[in-house]
């Protein structure tokens, strides 16, 4: 049966730490076909560009498990919470675009570990604030919430680097696109 178990765990180490290092945004689509192999991708189609946000700070994901006994379903919800600080026109317009569209979010946490959010569906910005704050130390900036609904939990990306979260996908054509400070 295609729902038996596989294999035990045991209590790790305690050698990971929490948070997100860098997010890439993809227009929705873009991937092209996706190859898996064990719930990691390991190649894709598509010819498109990846734009870099580095992480500092609060910025976080957390993938919850939907299931229902009387329906038969299971699903999983994929929440990203960034933090961008420093105000900008040119942040202004691009996290328009961001909160129109419904991007494909590739994830590196603080481990190195390389996750897709929304592989098929695609993320939607669910929330958010553009803030000034008040006092000196308050943050002036951006906070988003990203949502997405799959069947599946986020996939790894095999062989993912800090440069090209794609790295290694030989169908694929990508441009990383890397932000500049405004």
């Amino acid at each position: 049966m295609a729902c038996d178990l596989t294999k035990g765990r045991k209590v790790p180490c305690k050698d990971v730490i929490g948070g997100i290092a860098r997010v890439w945004f993809v227009d929705f689509g873009d991937l092209g076909t996706v190859t898996e192999t064990a719930d990691e991708i390991t190649d894709l189609s598509g010819t498109f560009t990846a734009f870099q946000y580095d992480c500092h700070g609060t910025n976080s994901f957390e993938q919850t498990v939907n299931s229902s006994r009387e329906n038969g379903t299971t699903f999983y919800e994929q929440v990203l919470n960034l933090q961008f600080p420093k105000l900008s026109k040119e942040d202004n317009a691009e996290l328009k675009l961001m909160a129109f569209g419904r991007p494909h979010v590739c994830v590196e946490d603080r481990n190195g570990n390389f996750m897709q959010f929304g592989l098929v569906h695609g993320c939607e910005v669910t929330g958010g604030t553009i803030a000034s704050g008040a006092a000196f130390g308050d943050l002036s900036g951006y906070t988003l919430t990203l949502t997405a609904q799959e069947a599946k939990p986020a996939n790894f990306i095999a062989s993912g680097t800090s440069a090209d979260p794609y790295a290694g996908m030989t169908s694929a054509t990508v441009t990383v696109t890397v932000g500049t400070n405004s």
